[in-house]
């Protein structure tokens, strides 16, 4: 009996330092390192002098302010045009009877998987000058597109579905019961949606428009490639240049990721403010089915809305992909006789590294979707369960949970620094940089939010008492675990990773910065490419590379629910 107690208490101790010493690893060191590079300009030759010496020169820079003011700039005007396109249709959404709702429901998640670098590609070249759009109608719209209001409206391309989903969901949870009230006291319909529904939905319009924003200002590919042609420089291409350009200026590319982070933790403590300044609850203890009307005369009008939404921001980038990567030659623009399949023999071929790209990625993908998958699993773990002790949680868990969370904060090319901060010390007798590994601990620490997130809710639905009738049957700790909470939350943890591997397969700013000399990923095969002006076997694979990460998660996932039905 005390051998099994000790052990009892032995292995969830193991667990969790074995668990704080990989977050550790891969998320405490890197930002410890950026922190410490913002304080110590020269760390790297290891030492301590003149702390802060860099941070004045940084702050009177001009480029510095223009960057910050920029980053707000587009952070707030993504997150206003967000909301202009996604409230209306989420309205429209929840609370009308719209024919095919969940036929635009799939429809408007395609431009969240589209990545925006690979989106913005596809619209430079449907309106720059001679793009697809003046072949087609003479018209050029190449000034308004490199433009702010132009990186505005792109992005907002890509991120007004999670003002859209969050809103759909937050409407449809109020339903129309709520505003008749005020109808019944003389309130048109647009005042009741104003003055009651809209407000019952802050918490869910604060909590998107935070997660538009921190998208928006740690996007590089789309400032990058449109900000480039009128001298729009954000945070996030102020880092890349300090990184890239000669002289390297380690301190002043630090000093803008501590910035960037203070952007972010700005945002959460904004939306946590609005969230909680007034009561939203709208959802008792009886359950009712939320009342819709119909749209009558409007039907016609809605679905021409929904369909011109669903071109643009799909259809047109996705078309643009395709028409490139078809093409033979740019100058020889929309002709019959300059469309073919070359750009895809020659990807299949590999020629010019292309197929070697897509296994490249994809196997890492598949490996930072085991690995923060593992991960992701210990920290919901100890993190989630309750210990038999009044419910408290496990010592530790807290720091675990902190830690896990960090990179929330924090953009790809934040994480990015870190990592070349960390690994490149004079000190340490081996160091992943320079190979693969690096580019998985880039995607595992980017990325783990996302699996804690997944499998915290599945361990949160899980009834305490199955895992006590297992160890009143014998078993012990870890085979309680194994045996019952593991399977149980299993299907959580394999779509966290499918996400997790979709993402990685297909990121850009870490890849760039960090992959291995002579190493081509899919973002940076495609960013080279485009670069360098063979733009069609780069929209080749982009196109191959949406299909797979879009096609391959669908597979998987209907063959999951076909395996759980019953007969």
């Amino acid at each position: 009996m005390t051998t099994g107690r000790l052990a009892g208490g032995l292995l969830p101790l193991l667990g969790r330092g074995s668990t704080i010493a990989a977050l550790v690893v891969v998320v405490a060191l890197p930002f410890a390192f950026i922190a410490l590079q913002a304080v110590f300009p020269e760390i790297g030759a290891g030492s301590f002098a003149r702390p802060l010496a860099h941070l004045a020169t940084v702050l009177r820079s001009e480029d510095f302010a223009t960057q910050t003011r920029n980053t707000l700039a587009l952070g707030a005007g993504v997150v206003v045009a967000s909301f202009a396109v996604g409230v209306p249709l989420a309205a429209l959404r929840a609370l009308t009877r719209l024919p095919g709702a969940l036929i635009w429901d799939l429809v408007f998640l395609v431009p969240f998987m589209i990545p925006p670098y690979i989106a913005t590609l596809g619209w430079i070249m449907t309106l720059q000058p001679a793009g697809y759009l003046q072949q087609l109608t003479g018209v050029s719209l190449g000034p308004q597109l490199f433009s702010f209001p132009g990186i505005v409206a792109v992005m907002t391309l890509h991120c007004f579905p999670v003002v859209y989903f969050a809103a759909s969901r937050a409407f449809t949870a109020i339903g129309a019961r709520t505003s008749d009230a005020s109808r019944v006291f003389g309130a048109g319909p647009l005042r009741a949606f104003w003055r009651v529904t809209l407000p019952l939905a802050t918490p869910a319009l604060a909590a998107s428009g935070l997660l538009v924003f921190a998208m928006t200002i740690e996007e590089y590919g789309t400032p990058a490639v449109l900000g480039a042609r009128f001298g729009f420089d954000v945070l996030v291409t102020g880092i890349d240049t300090s990184l890239s350009d000669w002289p390297i200026d380690l301190p002043k590319a630090a000093l803008l990721s501590i910035a960037l982070i203070a952007l972010s933790l700005a945002a959460f403590a904004l939306q946590r403010w609005v969230a909680t300044r007034r009561d939203a609850g709208v959802v008792g203890g009886k359950a009712a089915r939320a009342a819709t009307r119909p749209l009558c005369g409007w039907a016609l009008p809605v679905l021409v809305l929904f369909a011109a939404v669903a071109f643009v921001s799909t259809g047109l980038p996705l078309l643009a992909i395709l028409a490139t990567a078809l093409s033979r030659t740019i100058s020889g623009g929309l002709t019959p006789d300059n469309l073919g399949l070359g750009n895809f023999r020659a990807v299949l071929a590999d020629s010019s590294g292309a197929l070697s790209a897509l296994g490249t990625s994809f196997g890492l993908g598949l490996i930072s979707a085991v690995m923060a998958g593992v991960l992701g699993l210990a920290v919901a773990f100890t993190t989630a369960r309750r210990g038999s002790r009044g419910g408290r949680r496990a010592p530790g868990a807290a720091l675990i949970d902190a830690l896990s969370m960090l990179p929330n904060a924090a953009p790809g090319v934040v994480v990015a620094l870190g990592l070349i901060l960390l690994w490149n010390q004079p000190a340490l007798p081996a160091t992943p940089y320079n190979t693969l590994a690096i580019l998985v601990l880039a995607y595992v620490c980017i990325l783990l939010p996302q699996p804690v997130r997944y499998t915290v809710a599945a361990f949160q639905q899980v009834d305490p008492a199955l895992e006590a009738a297992a160890r009143v049957h014998g078993a012990g700790p870890a085979r309680a675990a194994w045996r019952v909470l593991v399977p149980l939350v299993a299907p959580s943890v394999l779509a966290a990773m499918l996400l997790v591997f979709t993402v990685a397969a297909r990121e850009l700013v870490a890849s760039l910065l960090v992959a291995p000399v002579g190493v081509d990923t899919i973002g940076t095969y495609i960013w080279r490419q485009f670069d360098q002006g063979s733009m069609g076997e780069g929209m080749a694979v982009a196109f191959l590379a949406i299909v797979a990460t879009t096609l391959v998660p669908i597979v998987i996932l209907s063959a999951m629910r076909r395996l759980e039905m019953p007969g």
